[in-house]
């Protein structure tokens, strides 16, 4: 067995970007900033599957000094991470997320968050929202941070 663990922040866009978690669009919220679509949950759960493998990290696989990675949806990352996890010998046991962020809330998303993860990974996974209290960045709805961990199997 293996365990990972995936971080992934990012603050919120100024323009019109729709937000994406999880593969999720959330309407009615800003989105995210960064090189891909920004989806903060996709990408700790990509880290946190590479880290466990020995695979290295996703800025190593997906550097955002590469055009081709612009705007990416970062669900086909989280696919292709997948794919080198299991090529490289291992099965993905279950994923466990926490969503840190004052808005949007998690709760209504959960569900189809859940299952668009657990159709890439091919496991069980669990979404949590949590808020950080008005305490730092996060807590001033400045951004939406992730925590993943993930168990692998031989």
């Amino acid at each position: 067995m293996r365990i990972g663990q995936g971080f992934d922040i990012h603050r919120f866009a100024d323009d019109d970007r729709p937000l994406v978690l999880a593969g999720v669009r959330i309407a009615g919220e800003r989105g995210l900033q960064g090189h891909s679509d920004a989806d903060a949950i996709a990408h700790a759960v990509s880290d946190a599957l590479l880290g466990a493998a020995g695979l290295g990290d996703i800025g190593q696989h997906f550097p955002d000094t590469d055009p081709q990675w612009k705007d990416a949806d970062s669900m086909h990352i989280l696919r292709q991470v997948v794919a080198k996890v299991i090529a490289a010998g291992w099965h993905v046991a279950n994923v466990d997320v926490n969503v840190i962020c004052e808005r949007p809330k998690i709760a209504p998303h959960r569900d189809a968050m859940q299952a668009n993860l657990g159709a890439v990974v091919g496991a069980p996974v669990n979404v949590k929202g949590r808020r950080a209290e008005g305490l730092g960045s996060i807590g001033r709805a400045e951004g939406i941070a992730c925590l993943a961990v993930v168990l692998l199997t031989a």
